[in-house]
């Protein structure tokens, strides 16, 4: 590995005793070896290099760049604010996306240090739902590779591919084949755009050196015709392959980057569609490091929302006190809808061991959550039954005669056993929470809203669908249509709403966005300072716990039920040390245990500031 590449490290951190660290890179810049690589202009294009005007006379002298920047001395804090203005004078969200990976492309230590400092108006351009955008466009508003390409042209040959990558130390991959792009679809090559983002988070939200970091695209064709027929389209011009050369594809890339970066490698699975998600995960995750967050990073922050909810409708006559006490109906049951049912159902279990109650079992769990797909209830009854995927079948229930009669004589009746719609689940059921993960907008409709209202004091409406425009239902919709009282959840972010109560009083709800970002740095963090082996449902409920212990009152107050994204950097910190905690407890870290475990799992955030030069 060239001194270069060694060097680079975008953040500074203090070190450790190398029996507890995760490895890493040294920040110092080693000039002695700069001459020979890189002319004084190439240390200027390096952005890992680059500090611009933040260059001592000093350093200036020593690089032979004295003159081919301004004269002036800034601090970083100035470079910032300076970047700042810049970008708020652009007048789109994706021309803010692009300037921010053009300061990417020439000053990385300079964009962490603004999107970590400004991370609530940074975090909607460089992920959700800016980041939709730019995957649909990423062929037209392309400009250099960051990234890794591996594609079907490659098979036998993935290992080489992966020696290329000019980092020793990669800690995080993320990869997606592009098959199921947040809701838009198959984009192919061109959701790379969502491996690039959530690394950016990852240093971003919890410090992890983005040096270490590598998005990964797996190219095996699209289905997507437009993109198919775009001459600018920088994937294979093949329909997508879905046989044994992808699984040969897929495993051939997991083993040569385990190979290369070593088992406690944490490898994040992405935007994989319903057909390949599940499968991968549980093929992988116990020989490899992997973690999916559409399944199980929304699972961790739906369950933390509904977690912290509980503070609100458990101060309600008649509200929901625990989680044994919801009702939960999900309109959606792909990955993202199985995988938070399943992490509720295990905090059912956890909940009740915690209160020192009676066991509940995985399947009595289970009964407290219903599936509505494209067909209709999953029931056990439905005549499909035979063809539902696997993943549903732990939740196809029984209809039994008390359902039936709860809706007999009305609309809503059973008939041949088939429940068809969300509306008429709702009636039956009557749940006291209501999670979209469907990806069709404005599936929650009035009259669904107002009779969640009509039964529930405190109705918990999740419209968690990415980006905004596929969300289930609007938070001014979901706020209007229960006369404020609704706890309102969005995947994508919504502004604050103006909603008049049945008292008549104007209120401003600030409606709460379930960002997986406030799950997936954390755990990687914890993951990656105990060198965790798997990442069991134990880590996740854990993160769940965390997370929900740090909303406070006033968050409650306004209608969130999760904290200002200011405050994410502490926010991955705690859920780092319970992650890392419960890891060592469960006998699945391979690192030492260190003494001071707050301490540890801290000294591993690296800090968004230029490293120092020796001279």
């Amino acid at each position: 590995m060239s001194v270069l590449l060694d060097t680079m490290g975008m953040f500074s951190r203090k070190s450790k005793a190398a029996d507890d660290k995760p490895a890493e890179a040294t920040l110092a810049l080693k000039d002695s070896s700069r001459g020979a690589e890189e002319s004084n202009v190439e240390r200027l294009r390096n952005p890992h290099f680059n500090k611009g005007t933040s260059f001592t006379q000093k350093e200036r002298a020593q690089y032979g760049v004295l003159g081919l920047v301004p004269s002036v001395e800034e601090t970083m804090e100035l470079q910032t604010k300076r970047e700042l203005q810049h970008l708020r004078r652009k007048t789109s969200d994706i021309e803010k996306y692009e300037f921010l990976m053009g300061l990417l492309d020439r000053n990385v230590q300079l964009f962490y240090k603004l999107v970590t400092e400004n991370i609530s108006e940074c975090m909607p351009l460089v992920y959700t739902p800016t980041v939709g955008q730019a995957c649909q466009e990423f062929h037209l508003i392309y400009t250099q590779p960051r990234g890794l390409y591996v594609s079907l042209n490659d098979l036998g040959n993935v290992q080489a591919l992966v020696d290329n990558w000019p980092e020793d130390n990669v800690t995080t991959i993320v990869m997606t084949d592009g098959g199921r792009i947040l809701g838009l679809g198959d984009l192919g090559a061109n959701g790379l755009g969502i491996p690039q983002g959530k690394l950016q988070l990852y240093s971003a939200c919890a410090g992890i050196p983005h040096h270490q970091c590598l998005p990964v695209i797996l190219d095996v064709g699209t289905n997507n015709e437009s993109l198919l027929e775009d001459e600018l389209y920088m994937g294979l011009r093949q329909k997508r392959e879905r046989g044994e050369t992808y699984d040969h594809l897929v495993k051939e890339f997991m083993q040569a980057a385990q190979k290369r970066w070593g088992r406690s490698l944490l490898i994040q699975f992405e935007d994989f569609d319903n057909t390949n998600a599940f499968r991968l995960l549980e093929e992988t995750r116990h020989s490899y490091t992997t973690f999916n967050d559409d399944i199980q990073g929304t699972a961790a922050v739906s369950l933390a929302g509904v977690l912290a909810s509980l503070r609100v409708t458990s101060k309600v006559d008649g509200g929901k006190k625990k989680l044994r006490d919801h009702t939960f109906v999900f309109l959606g049951a792909g990955e993202a809808g199985t995988g938070i049912a399943n992490l509720i159902a295990h905090a059912i279990q956890e909940e009740a061991v915690d209160d020192g109650e009676e066991p509940i079992s995985e399947a009595e769990a289970r009964r407290k959550i219903w599936l509505v797909d494209s067909k209709g209830l999953v029931t056990k009854t439905r005549k499909d039954n035979g063809e539902l995927q696997h993943h549903k079948i732990d939740f196809a229930h029984e209809i039994t005669d008390d359902l039936i009669d709860a809706v007999k004589g009305t609309e809503f009746e059973v008939k041949d056993g088939r429940v068809t719609s969300l509306e008429q689940t709702v009636h039956m059921l009557k749940p006291s929470a209501l999670i979209g993960v469907s990806a069709i907008p404005r599936t929650f409709t009035q009259s669904i809203v107002e009779y969640m209202a009509e039964i529930n004091e405190v109705p918990l409406i999740f419209a968690l669908s990415n980006p905004t425009s596929q969300a289930e239902c609007t938070a001014e919709q979901a706020y209007n249509w229960s006369s404020g009282r609704a706890i309102f959840v969005s995947g994508s972010p919504f502004d604050p709403v103006d909603v008049e109560l049945e008292s008549g009083e104007v209120v401003t709800k600030y409606p709460g966005q379930g960002n997986n970002a406030y799950i997936f740095p954390g755990l990687g963090l914890g993951v990656l300072a105990a060198k965790a082996t798997t990442i069991p449902n134990e880590l996740l409920y854990v993160s769940a716990q965390a997370l929900a212990e740090q909303v406070v009152d006033e968050d409650l107050d306004g209608g969130r039920m999760y904290p200002h994204l200011s405050h994410i950097r502490e926010v991955s910190a705690k859920i780092g040390v319970r992650v890392a905690d419960r890891a060592f407890k469960l006998a699945i870290a391979s690192a030492k245990r260190p003494e001071d475990l707050d301490a540890y799992v801290r000294s591993c955030m690296a800090q968004p500031i230029y490293p120092q030069t020796r001279l």
